[in-house]
């Protein structure tokens, strides 16, 4: 099963395929698409939306995982991030993928055991479960691929939207 991952994010949004057969996984491709903060959020939400799918376009997913929006102090980020997020469920519905959303605590608990793990410790497990080195992929990529493995670790029918 090919899952793509995305964390979404109004200047970074972040993106990882994993292949896995449920227990062994491997990295497919990972990455991130940037916008600026310069543009309107019209053009930014159309430039994210472009780039979700010209990425599922390429990989052909079996499925998308999806990070939930958090609780973020600041009204207007959590707003902009359900925007982004919204762009990013309809080019995955647009693809006919089934859709999985997973709130970050579920994404920490799964990958690292503790639901308020730290960035530092989810890269450490991704890099971990994936046979990475340490190389360094970017934030928003590394926590894209740990939302992709949340669902590889619960299964495909835990998480489910339409």
């Amino acid at each position: 099963m090919l899952i793509l991952g995305v964390d979404p994010g109004s200047l970074r949004t972040g993106y990882g395929a994993v292949a896995t057969d449920g227990r062994r996984h491997r990295l497919v491709e990972c990455g991130a698409i940037a916008t600026s903060p310069r543009q309107p959020l019209a053009e930014r939400l159309l430039l994210i939306h472009a780039g979700v799918s010209r990425v599922i376009a390429r990989l052909e997913p079996d499925v998308l995982a999806v990070e939930d929006v958090f609780h973020a102090a600041n009204t207007r980020t959590a707003l902009v991030l359900g925007h982004v997020r919204g762009v990013v469920l309809l080019a995955g519905a647009q693809a006919g993928l089934l859709l999985h959303e997973f709130s970050p605590a579920t994404v920490k608990q799964q990958v690292t055991g503790s639901g308020r793990a730290d960035k530092r410790q989810v890269a450490f497990m991704v890099e971990r479960m994936l046979h990475l080195d340490s190389a360094g992929h970017p934030g928003d990529a590394t926590d894209a691929l740990a939302v992709a493995l949340c669902l590889a670790c619960v299964g495909p029918s835990v998480g489910a939207s339409s």
